[in-house]
């Protein structure tokens, strides 16, 4: 139990770097690699069994069921094909096996007879110098979870959320290791709930400069309507982001407030404190959607009254233009009978007054605030 209280300090050095040089979305499964399977090991008081070469699932299944212990495979965008010798080897439920292979699942959590199978759906920052209208914010890859009584089952999908990392932390703390599957289980929904929370921070630093930029007065350079393409761009990486989040609180609830015989007690526990940190997450993504709301708003209502000035300065232009206008049209008649028409100061009087008619105009116009 002592080891069992350091828990969350094997776990949560897993929290998510955002530096694309921070090593830790590496695609753990090589292209020219021809299986799926990533790792498979057998753990026996928790501790792994080294036997000198790779063991293979079949191996492993035998070394757990003569021995003891548990076996944890990872695999990496399996086929049909490739899956199916470990489910039947395991008794995978087929709807489980199927939302394995073909992936794009909403995150869940589903009860068979021997396993329960959860669904994660990992986040990942993605770096860009400048936001705009084409940025992509967030990228999103899956995990899906195997739980049984002596075997753990990772199947990832995406280049990024490698668990690689996890599992050696994990293996350096063997009385964790021990309580079983249900502590790799929970080791791996921290690990993609603290993913979440250092992406909320990052695109919480996004909206704060899109914020900042709509409400900069007299900025330059930037073309109207911009702002509203960065907006709307962040408001579907975030519904993204929200689609991860959202279907996980129930998941969650339900592992650390219900038992289950294939959680151990001891670590049950600490599923409250996972789920505690996704609702934070939850709530922090709602609360990007209505501000982005709020933001696209206020800069549409900008633009309105911008388009407003536009048309008040064109609109007071075109009333002085006007004065000059009409004049030179009343004397471009021709008429042989007109006022001043062949008086001597005639031309110079009719300009001055046009001129001091359309500087009278300006004034009225600059101090009612229409130019």
């Amino acid at each position: 139990m002592s080891m069992i209280r350091d828990l969350r300090a094997v776990v949560r050095p897993s929290r998510v770097s955002l530096r694309k040089d921070g090593g830790t979305y590496d695609t753990t499964r090589s292209p020219a690699a021809t299986t799926a399977v990533v790792d498979c090991a057998v753990y026996r008081d928790g501790r792994r069994i080294e036997t000198g070469t790779p063991l293979s699932p079949h191996e492993a299944v035998r070394l757990v069921r003569r021995d003891g212990g548990f076996v944890w495979i990872g695999l990496h965008e399996p086929t049909e094909a490739e899956f199916s010798g470990i489910a039947r080897e395991f008794g995978l439920h087929p709807l489980a096996v199927e939302d394995a292979v073909q992936a794009h699942q909403r995150p869940k959590l589903e009860r068979y007879d021997d396993s329960l199978f959860t669904v994660f759906k990992t986040i990942h920052y993605v770096e860009h110098d400048q936001l705009d209208a084409n940025s992509e914010v967030v990228e999103s890859g899956e995990v899906m979870c195997f739980t049984g009584r002596d075997f753990f089952i990772t199947v990832r999908h995406g280049g990024q959320g490698s668990l690689r990392a996890l599992r050696h932390r994990l293996q350096d703390d063997p009385e964790l290791l021990a309580k079983g599957p249900s502590a790799v289980l929970h080791a791996i929904a921290d690990h993609v709930v603290d993913g979440y929370i250092a992406v909320a921070d990052a695109v919480q630093d996004d909206i704060d400069e899109v914020e900042t930029d709509v409400f900069s007065p007299g900025r330059k350079g930037a073309p109207r309507g911009s702002d509203a393409g960065r907006i709307y761009q962040l408001k579907r990486e975030v519904l993204e982001f929200k689609r991860a989040v959202s279907p996980l609180l129930r998941p969650m609830q339900l592992l650390s407030e219900r038992p289950m015989r294939l959680i151990d007690p001891d670590i049950q526990k600490y599923f409250r404190d996972v789920a505690d940190h996704l609702a934070r997450v939850q709530e922090q993504v709602l609360g990007f959607d209505e501000l982005l709301n709020s933001i696209l708003q206020a800069n549409l209502a900008q633009a309105s009254v911008a388009q407003n000035e536009d048309m008040r300065k064109i609109t007071s232009w075109a009333a002085i233009i006007a004065v000059p206008t009409m004049v030179c049209g009343v004397y471009g008649m021709n008429f042989d009978h007109m006022p001043e028409l062949h008086w001597r100061y005639g031309y110079p009087v009719i300009l001055g007054f046009t001129v001091m008619v359309c500087l009278g105009i300006h004034r009225t116009l600059k101090r009612n605030g229409w130019l």
